[in-house]
């Protein structure tokens, strides 16, 4: 790849607007790219100019990050929380890239599918962030390979998976720290041989020191058990410890937190809330079909002795886990609007505030994209506890790399 390519990668330029801001044809442009002729090193200071422009400044008292399968940003703005700055982001969803665009605008084109970005376009960052989803990692050849003393590749395990994707990054870039999340699940996944991969990768292939991970319960912050496995690396041994981590506990939390209050206190929003107090708009309500076949579904696996049936919440109730599924029928958390009265689902608003975003978080998408996004996000107070435990060890970090440079 010639300079000039790698360049163009990181700038977000399409070839009109590079030839427009450099001043030549798209055909000088499109010769550069495949290097049939060298640009001027006027053109490359100038490109070059544009890359830095579109990466954040980083004081020393911060931290850069890259936000990889991004969603809607609910790390980041855990990340953000401890002080840190997004260089980079990554989400291949146009519905969340959308509701991205509208609470970040940094001006940074989102990279889309990660599988698809070189790792030339991916800026030097001090923490890489990724909620990474679980598919199932290729065990094949692996106890043929340990049978015959032979060490397996750095990508025999993962190549395919989108963890190979992080793998990738971290050898590249060997940022200082790294925070992964996924379902709690993924330890025992496939017998516990994805985790073991996982952890033996970082680990072992990589050197990154990975303290114990830790699953944790969203509802020592929100009204709502989320159950959340969290995994921190560093790229040297630090005193990092998950026991340090305040947990404010579920005492006296309940879905009073996020509800709608109904009452005035509140103003009336978009489609959410209407009238002088604000009520919950009826379109929330469940029909009198849907709320009897629930019903029915309910007891139907009741009488066959397994648990599977709508989850009921009043004012002091935590919830079950909200999921991507939610806007289906809203079976999993289903709010109490008293006797005789059919229940109705959350807004998305209360789903926001479910998962930790403040009131300013805007929701530009359908109530159906709002729904899948809330219940792929983060609960984003897990994380800023997890960001600020992290924030001391990631700066020590960076200033021995500085003290190094310097010696």
């Amino acid at each position: 790849m010639t300079e000039f390519e790698t360049l163009m990668r990181q700038s977000g330029w399409s070839v009109s607007d590079a030839a427009k801001n450099l001043g030549y044809s798209e055909g000088h442009v499109y010769r550069w790219r495949r290097g049939d002729e060298k640009p001027r090193e006027a053109v490359l200071k100038l490109l070059q100019m544009q890359v830095d422009s579109r990466r954040a400044p980083v004081d020393e008292a911060s931290f850069s990050f890259i936000d990889l399968f991004a969603g809607i940003g609910g790390l980041r703005r855990a990340m953000t929380s401890a002080g840190g700055t997004c260089v980079f982001t990554s989400e291949w969803d146009k519905f969340a890239q959308q509701t991205y665009h509208a609470n970040f605008p940094d001006n940074r084109p989102i990279a889309g599918d990660i599988r698809n970005v070189a790792l030339e376009e991916i800026p030097e960052h001090n923490v890489l962030v990724a909620g990474f989803p679980c598919q199932p990692f290729s065990i094949a050849g692996v106890s043929k390979k340990n049978a015959l003393g032979r060490a397996h590749g750095f990508s025999d395990e993962t190549q395919g998976t989108l963890f190979f994707d992080v793998l990738r990054i971290l050898k590249s870039h060997r940022p200082d720290a790294f925070l992964l999340e996924n379902v709690k699940n993924l330890r025992s996944h496939d017998k516990g041989r994805t985790f073991e991969v996982i952890m033996r990768k970082l680990r072992d292939e990589l050197g990154y020191f990975v303290p114990e991970p830790r699953v944790i319960d969203a509802a020592n912050f929100v009204p709502q058990h989320r159950e959340r496995i969290v995994i921190v690396g560093f790229r040297e041994k630090v005193d990092f410890n998950f026991d340090d981590i305040v947990l404010p506990g579920r005492a006296g939390r309940g879905m009073k937190d996020i509800l709608h209050p109904e009452d005035g206190t509140e103003a009336p929003e978009g489609h959410f809330t209407v009238g002088d107090n604000s009520a919950v708009n009826e379109k929330y309500t469940l029909t009198d079909k849907l709320w009897q076949y629930l019903q029915n579904y309910a007891a139907k696996h009741k009488a066959k002795g397994n648990g599977f049936g709508f989850g009921l919440v009043d004012s002091d109730s935590i919830a079950r886990t909200l999921s991507a599924r939610y806007y289906k029928d809203g079976s999993e958390i289903l709010v109490s609007r008293g006797p005789g009265r059919n229940p109705r689902r959350l807004t998305p608003r209360e789903c926001a505030r479910l998962m930790g975003f403040d009131d300013d978080f805007r929701i530009p998408v359908s109530d159906t994209q709002a729904y899948k996004q809330f219940g792929n996000s983060v609960a984003i107070p897990v994380f800023a506890e997890v960001a600020k435990l992290m924030r001391p060890h990631v700066l020590d970090l960076m200033q021995n790399a500085r003290l190094r440079k310097v010696g």
